[in-house]
């Protein structure tokens, strides 16, 4: 990222101010929440989903998840109607909408809410191909440096983010969002209206823990490392390993727990 695209505080419509009782020192004080509200995602008029979101790169936001579901998305803009909380997206191709229709709200922490087996979300994320190799030292840099672009995590403590790198760890794009899976549907989003997918040189790198859902998406786009600070869960790891991606887990202080493809990371 260059110094003219950093941000050097929370994104206008991230973050509200309210009140709060500190307790025990009985004192009332302003402090700053992350924004969380409903997005509509359209296509053709009718919506696919409804996804619990920070308000923010929505458009970037729709196209990241219509990818992620198997769907040709082209782009996105705000609908022809002006109606708030809404983006349209524009496709290329027919699609299964049934297959991919929401009916219900997706939580901000849903994770693979409303889906099948690993098999049946898996069918839509081929093998990955990638013959990327990084250094321990470059991947175990990467969580400090997404940590210090969290304008709106300092802001609230509330966010969670997803960094794109490129193979010399150089940070190209970051997103944060109330929903884990939100902020990773926003950086593929901006991956694509760079021209940059399938990103099989790249590494994605997330605040916090590995849902199945992340992997998935990772997949989907062709990254080959997923980092992260927290744990993945089982079913990630499972995921990964399917998939032929690199799982990095508890990368801080120079570690990091390798649970599938070691061989990208050479040491």
């Amino acid at each position: 990222m260059t110094s003219d695209e950093r941000v050097t505080g929370p994104p206008p419509l991230a973050a509200v101010t309210a009140s709060v009782l500190r307790l025990p020192a009985g004192v009332s004080e302003p402090d700053r929440l992350a924004v969380e509200e409903p997005l509509e995602i359209r296509i053709d008029g009718r919506a696919v989903a409804v996804t619990m979101r920070t308000p923010g790169h929505d458009e970037e936001l729709a196209v990241g998840f219509c990818l992620s579901e198997g769907i040709p998305a082209r782009g996105a803009h705000l609908p022809d109607d002006f109606a708030a909380n809404t983006v349209d997206v524009d496709v290329d191709g027919p699609f299964d909408r049934e297959a991919v229709q929401r009916n219900f709200y997706t939580s901000s922490s849903c994770g693979v809410c409303g889906k099948g087996a690993l098999e049946a979300v898996a069918v839509s994320a081929p093998h990955v191909q990638s013959e990327l190799r990084l250094s321990l030292d470059l991947v175990a840099s990467l969580p400090d440096q997404l940590r210090a672009e969290q304008a709106a995590f300092a802001a609230t403590g509330g966010l969670h983010a997803t960094g794109l790198f490129d193979a010399t760890g150089s940070l190209l794009c970051v997103r944060e969002d109330v929903g884990r899976h939100n902020a990773m549907d926003k950086v593929i989003g901006w991956a694509h209206a760079a021209g940059l997918l399938p990103l099989r040189h790249h590494v994605l790198c997330v605040s916090g823990r590995l849902s199945f859902e992340l992997v998935q998406k990772a997949a989907v786009v062709g990254s080959p490392l997923l980092v992260a600070v927290g744990a993945p869960s089982s079913l990630a790891v499972e995921l990964a390993r399917d998939r032929g991606i690199t799982l990095c887990g508890f990368v801080r202080d120079g570690n990091a727990n390798v649970y599938t493809e070691p061989w990208r990371l050479e040491t």
